[in-house]
C-alpha cells in the first residue's frame, strides 16, 4: 500500500464520500487510489473554482467535509474565491493539494509555488506531509479538524513522494472536538438582559436558522425580541409554517434605519451587522452606538440548543401555527424579476434547495416565496460570484432526493458556467435560472452609490454585457444540459413547471 491508497482509505474510513477534483500530474497516485475507494463519489470538475464550490455545496448539506483535489498553487488560487465563500459558510471542506515531490521543490519548477501562505487565510487547519507515514494520519487529524469545534477547511498539502511511497497502512479515526455549550450564568445573564431592554433583538445564525433554531426563535419573538439574521446567511430554513425573521438589510443606512432603535443586540452564530463597503458619507456598523453587544454563541458554534435553552429560562410560550398565505397567482406578460419570483413561489416543490447567486436579479424571489413549500435557501456568504452553480451541484450530489435550483445572474454564472459540463455528467437535475439583464445591474447600482453621477462611455461598456450579448441556450447545450429561453411570464412559469417534474439538469435563460 502506497501513501495515497492508505490516505484515501483513511478518508472514507472517516466519512469522507465525495471527491470533487481538478487533478494534474502530481496528484496521479491519488487518482489511481480513488479508483479503488467506492465509498468515495469521485467527480471531475473542469475548472477548480467549481471543484471547490461544489465541495462547499455538498458539504452545507450533508456536515460532513467533501475533499477537494487541486493541482499545486496555481490549482487552488483557481479554487480561491469559493473557498472564499466557504470560509465565511464555516462549511468543512478538505482541501487535498498536490505538491512537487519533496526533493524536486529546489529546483523551482513552474509550477512551484508557496501553497501555505496561499491556504493559510482560509484554512482552520492545515499541514503538510513529508513522508508517506504522514499522509493517512494528517488526512485523519484534517477530517476532525475540518467538523470543530469551529467547522471550516482543512488545508493538506500532499508531496507526490509521499503519495507514491510505501506506507505502513492507514490511520485510526480521529474525533472532533466538540464546542462546550454556552454556561448556565451566560445563558442567566443574557436572559436577564432581554428582560431589561426595551428594544431587544437576536441575531442568528448557523444551526440556529434550521428546524430546531427556527422553532426557538419564534418563542423568543413572541416575548417581543426581534429576530433577524446576517444579510447573507450561509443557510437558511423557510417557507410556509416555518418562522420567518427579518433580514438585515444590505445597503447601510438603510440598515442603519432599520435597527435604529435596537438597545440590545445578542449575536447567535452571527456577526454584529456591518455594511459591505465603505461609502463617502455612509455608516459602516449596522448597530446604533449606544446598543449593548452580547454573545450568546460565536459564529460557527451550535446555535439552535442554546437558542431553546434561553427560550426556556425566558417562559416562553410555544407559538401559534402561521396561517397559510395565499400564493401569487401565475403571471402573465412580460418577463421580470418578479414575475419569475412569482413562479418560484408557485411551483417550488416540498424540501427544495434554493441556491442564490442572481444578485439583482434574484432580489424579489426571496421576500415573495416567504410562504412557499417549505424549502433552504443558500446564501452567497462572502459575495464573491460564481458560486450558485457549482454549490447547486454540491447540494445535489449530497441530496440526491431532494430537486436543487440554482438562480443565477448572467453576470456571475460566465465566472463558473463549467459546472454545466459536470452536472450533465453526473446526470443532477438541478434547474438553473439565469436572470439575462445583458449587464452588471449591481454595479451600475454601485458606481451611482460612489458618487459617480455621469458614466461616460468608457464606464458604461465596462458595466454592460450586450456586445455580444451571451447565448445561455447555445453555451448550455454545448456542455449537454438542456437550455430554453424565453421573455414571457406564462412561457417561463411553463418551463419551470416541467423542470421541477424531470430527472435531468436544465437551464432557463430569463430575458428581463
Amino acid at each position: 500500500m502506497n501513501g495515497a491508497q492508505a490516505m484515501i482509505q483513511t478518508l472514507a474510513d472517516s466519512g469522507v464520500r465525495a471527491c470533487f477534483a481538478n487533478p494534474g500530474t502530481s496528484e496521479m497516485h491519488l487518482v489511481g487510489a480513488l479508483d479503488h475507494e467506492p465509498r468515495i463519489r469521485s467527480v471531475l470538475c473542469l475548472f477548480e473554482g467549481v471543484a471547490t464550490g461544489a465541495a462547499d455545496g455538498y458539504g452545507r448539506f450533508s456536515d460532513r467535509p467533501a475533499l477537494t483535489l487541486l493541482h499545486l498553487g496555481p490549482g487552488y488560487f483557481n479554487g480561491g474565491a469559493n473557498l472564499h465563500n466557504a470560509r465565511r459558510a464555516r462549511t468543512p471542506i478538505l482541501n487535498l493539494v498536490g505538491d512537487h515531490a519533496t526533493y524536486h521543490r529546489q529546483f523551482d519548477a513552474p509550477l512551484a509555488a508557496a501553497i501555505e501562505p496561499l491556504a493559510a487565510e482560509n484554512s482552520v487547519w492545515m499541514g503538510t506531509a513529508q513522508t508517506a507515514a504522514d499522509a493517512p494520519r494528517l488526512a485523519s487529524a484534517a477530517v476532525a479538524a475540518s467538523l470543530g469545534p469551529v467547522p471550516g477547511q482543512a488545508t493538506l498539502i500532499l508531496p507526490a513522494d509521499s503519495a507514491w511511497d510505501e506506507s505502513p497502512g492507514p490511520a485510526d479515526v480521529t474525533a472532533p472536538e466538540v464546542p462546550p455549550p454556552p454556561g448556565r450564568d451566560l445563558l442567566a445573564g443574557v436572559a436577564a438582559r432581554l428582560r431589561q431592554a426595551k428594544a431587544p433583538a437576536i441575531f442568528i445564525g448557523g444551526d440556529g436558522l434550521l428546524d430546531e433554531g427556527l422553532r426557538a426563535a419564534a418563542r423568543l419573538a413572541g416575548l417581543g425580541v426581534r429576530i433577524l439574521t446576517e444579510t447573507l446567511p450561509a443557510r437558511q430554513r423557510r417557507g410556509a409554517g416555518v418562522f420567518a425573521p427579518d433580514r438585515t438589510p444590505y445597503f447601510p443606512e438603510a440598515a442603519a434605519a432599520d435597527l435604529a432603535a435596537i438597545d440590545l443586540a445578542v449575536l447567535a452564530g452571527a456577526r454584529a451587522p456591518m455594511a459591505f463597503f465603505a461609502y463617502p458619507g455612509k455608516p459602516s456598523e449596522g448597530l446604533p452606538e449606544a446598543a449593548v453587544r452580547l454573545t450568546l454563541t460565536a459564529p460557527g458554534h451550535p446555535t439552535a440548543d442554546s437558542l431553546k435553552a434561553l427560550a426556556d429560562i425566558l417562559e416562553a410560550p410555544e407559538p401559534a401555527p402561521q396561517a397559510k398565505a395565499e400564493l401569487p397567482p401565475a403571471p402573465t406578460g412580460a418577463l421580470s424579476a418578479m414575475t419569475v419570483a412569482a413562479s418560484l413561489a408557485r411551483l417550488l416543490p416540498a424540501d427544495a434547495i434554493v441556491v442564490d447567486d442572481g444578485v439583482t436579479g434574484s432580489g424579489p424571489a426571496f421576500p415573495l416565496t416567504r410562504d412557499a413549500a417549505a424549502h433552504d435557501w443558500v446564501f452567497n456568504t462572502g459575495g464573491a460570484i460564481g458560486l450558485g452553480m457549482p454549490v447547486a451541484l454540491g447540494a445535489a450530489i449530497a441530496c440526491p432526493d431532494r430537486r436543487v435550483i440554482c438562480l443565477s445572474g448572467d453576470g456571475a454564472g460566465m465566472y463558473t458556467c463549467q459546472a454545466l459540463w459536470t452536472m450533465a455528467r453526473e446526470r443532477t437535475p438541478v434547474v438553473t435560472v439565469i436572470f439575462a439583464n445583458r449587464a452588471y445591474t449591481i454595479l451600475n447600482i454601485e458606481f451611482a452609490r460612489t458618487g459617480v453621477t455621469s458614466p461616460g462611455e468608457v464606464a458604461k461598456r465596462m458595466l454592460t454585457l450586450d456586445q455580444p450579448a451571451i447565448d445561455w441556450v447555445a453555451l448550455s447545450q454545448s456542455m449537454g444540459v438542456a437550455a430554453h429561453r424565453t421573455g414571457d411570464a406564462a412561457e417561463f412559469d411553463r418551463l419551470f413547471s416541467e423542470a421541477m417534474k424531470g430527472d435531468l439538469p436544465v437551464l432557463i435563460e430569463a430575458v428581463i
